[in-house]
């Protein structure tokens, strides 16, 4: 027992001094909160204090802010009235030529590293297009007409559990080995890309378009 004495003696010092230094700090809180009202207090009577800028979407309605908020979804379909298409949609988990290649012969393609549905960013799709009169595999013309809309179209992607409903922004011809389609943008948006059957090999043809509105699907 002799030996636990000192141990104890030091412990109990310790605690007495944790008590002082928490006194001590707990004192110069208070002063500082004080201090920090009193003087804040002064810049609001004196219309010196910045207001945060407040952020307006413009484009979004309130579901389709919600519709940022919920559970990532990976698109299953899209459908585009304007111009009579319905197409498939799959997820591959690898960006490899070979494996979107391989995607692309069943429908339209989300490239993987971009964003789901149901989430900011860019939600990026490819499909083959084809005016051959007779083609044997559909999938080749899954995204026939895409060139043609107009903004403002309506483009309806659907997910596992809602409908994700965007307007078209922009629609135009850029060429595969110098133009990019950015993976990191602002909002939440929509690129279609398909090939140019009647331009050389590397013309494509790009549609954007913003998200507006979601809804659960049989709502």
């Amino acid at each position: 027992m002799a030996t636990k004495g000192p141990i104890i003696k030091v412990a109990a010092k310790s605690v007495q001094a944790g008590q002082k230094v928490s006194t001590k700090k707990w004192s110069f809180m208070v002063a500082f909160a004080l201090v920090f009202l009193t003087s804040y207090s002064s810049l609001i009577a004196l219309d010196l204090v910045p207001v945060a800028p407040v952020k307006v979407a413009t484009n979004l309605t309130a579901s389709a802010i919600q519709a940022v908020t919920t559970r990532p979804e990976s698109p299953t379909k899209i459908e585009i009235p304007s111009i009579k298409l319905s197409v498939t949609v799959s997820n591959p988990d690898s960006s490899e030529v070979s494996v979107l290649d391989n995607a692309l012969l069943k429908g339209a393609v989300r490239y993987p590293s971009s964003s789901n549905l149901g989430e900011a960013g860019n939600v990026i799709i490819f499909g083959h297009s084809s005016y051959l009169p007779i083609v044997n595999n559909p999938a080749f013309k899954a995204f026939d007409g895409i060139q043609d809309l107009k903004p403002g179209d309506r483009i309806k992607v659907i997910g596992s559990d809602h409908v994700y409903e965007y307007a078209v922004e922009t629609v135009v011809k850029a060429d595969a080995e110098s133009d990019s389609i950015p993976l990191v943008v602002t909002g939440s948006k929509l690129t279609l890309a398909t090939c140019n059957s009647f331009g050389t090999k590397s013309d494509r043809f790009v549609v954007t378009a913003n998200l507006v509105k979601s809804d659960l699907i049989g709502a």
